[in-house]
């Protein structure tokens, strides 16, 4: 019995001691860690910034001021897909947009699905509950021109403990009105992992 006890008390100060041996740094959100090949925070926010650069640049923006003159074109961002093979938190990737949507200000940006139906809810709440004086009126919400969509897709080729992902971002931006899609565009990235 003795000797369980004392293996058992050998064992439990190994766990501990090897438990011991874990760092946590803390880095720059902006530092590039690759650990696993997987999507991560690098690429979906070098993908949302390239294609609302190239997007912001492409002809339908300037022909939008033609035609609308003094009037920022108003986008709502709609789906993005993750059709990919793995876990890709589309929320994630579609906030990295806006935020570069927002951050440009060549266009202006409205929100959409859940966010918007709280808006809504909090402004019914409003008409009961808010003075007269400060409560927001209904019908006032800006309507948006084009919708923003796309899907995130991925390829994976393996050979023993080597392989290779091929990522492919597309997104297409859709005037609401007609159904024109005026801008189309997409990016790719590829990875190679070597264990």
């Amino acid at each position: 019995m003795k000797h369980v006890s004392t293996g058992i008390a050998i064992l439990t100060t190994l766990l501990l001691l090897g438990g011991c041996g874990r760092t946590v740094t803390r880095v720059n959100p902006d530092t590039v860690i690759d650990l696993s090949g997987r999507w991560n925070d690098t690429d979906s926010r070098l993908v949302a910034n390239e294609m609302i650069g190239n997007m912001f640049r492409d002809r339908w923006l300037p022909e939008h001021a033609r035609t609308n003159p003094g009037k920022r074109p108003v986008v709502v961002v709609g789906l993005v897909t993750n059709k990919s093979h793995e876990h890709i938190n589309a929320e994630t990737f579609i906030l990295d947009i806006e935020k570069a949507i927002v951050q440009d200000g060549a266009i202006r940006l409205v929100v959409a699905g859940e966010k918007r139906d709280e808006l809504r809810r909090e402004r019914a709440n409003q008409q009961d509950f808010a003075s007269p004086e400060t409560m927001k009126r209904w019908g006032r919400e800006l309507g948006a021109d084009f919708i923003l969509q796309g899907s995130i897709n991925s390829i994976v080729d393996a050979y023993r403990r080597d392989k290779t992902v091929f990522y492919q971002v597309d997104l297409q931006l859709t005037n609401i009105e007609t159904n024109e899609v005026v801008w189309i565009g997409d990016k790719k990235i590829k990875k190679s992992i070597n264990n």
